[in-house]
């Protein structure tokens, strides 16, 4: 009954180390979640069809932006 009490006492003890081990992690996990949102990305439209893309996405040919390489090579307008 001795060794009952004091296996039950040990995981209780246990138990309350890893709870409070477990909090003092928290506030360096959660500071590193909350990060600065990232800057909204500016979208351009695709001279050909008029679809928006992320600016960095975009395919710039002649000072305009196209959505994809093969809409570069059409070029301006819908000539499908």
């Amino acid at each position: 009954m001795r060794n009952l009490l004091l296996f039950f006492l040990l995981l209780l003890a246990v138990h309350f180390v890893r709870r409070w081990w477990q909090r003092s992690d928290a506030p360096q996990e959660r500071g590193a979640e909350q990060a600065a949102p990232a800057e909204p990305e500016r979208m351009v439209g695709c001279a050909h069809c008029g679809l928006l893309v992320p600016e960095s996405e975009a395919v710039s040919d002649g000072g305009r932006d196209f959505c994809s390489p093969e809409h570069a090579h059409l070029g301006v307008g819908g000539g499908h």
